[in-house]
């Protein structure tokens, strides 16, 4: 594996992205001999080397933009690893009302298996019988 895949993702929306705002760099995009797969690779094998352990996304991206801008470009072997990416998933409203309903759902089955449940009676502790001790005053 090269990466993990919300990483290839969120490099490829990047990239197309700037492909569409910058006409220069959309035909350094569509060069048929690089891919973003590669370009994940070579980003990864850019990291191992640097032998930092967190990069700000700039850094990534310009990575990204640069292996695409060179011509002649060594990409590494791939390297079986995992991404972590920073990101918020936004939930639409539809979304949103879904969760809920499960959550809801969810949680009336569990109060009803609770209720289905037969009650059992509490074990009363045992009494032991206790032995009277002797007093001095006994004797």
């Amino acid at each position: 594996m090269k990466g993990t895949q919300s990483f290839q993702d969120i490099i490829k929306a990047y990239l197309e992205t700037m492909a569409e705002n910058d006409a220069l760099f959309a035909v350094k995009y569509a060069n048929p001999s690089k891919s973003v797969s590669d370009c994940c690779t070579y980003i990864i094998s850019q990291v191992q080397k640097s032998g930092c352990n967190g990069f700000a996304d700039d850094e990534i991206f310009g990575m990204a933009v640069h292996y695409y801008e060179e011509n002649e470009i060594e990409v590494g072997k791939p390297i079986n690893c995992n991404v972590v990416v920073n990101h918020t998933v936004e939930l639409t409203e539809e979304e949103k009302e879904q969760a809920r309903q499960d959550a809801i759902n969810r949680l009336r089955d569990e109060e009803m298996a609770k209720m289905r449940r037969p009650i059992q009676p509490k074990k009363a502790s045992e009494k032991k019988p206790q032995v009277e001790q002797p007093s001095l005053f006994d004797f």
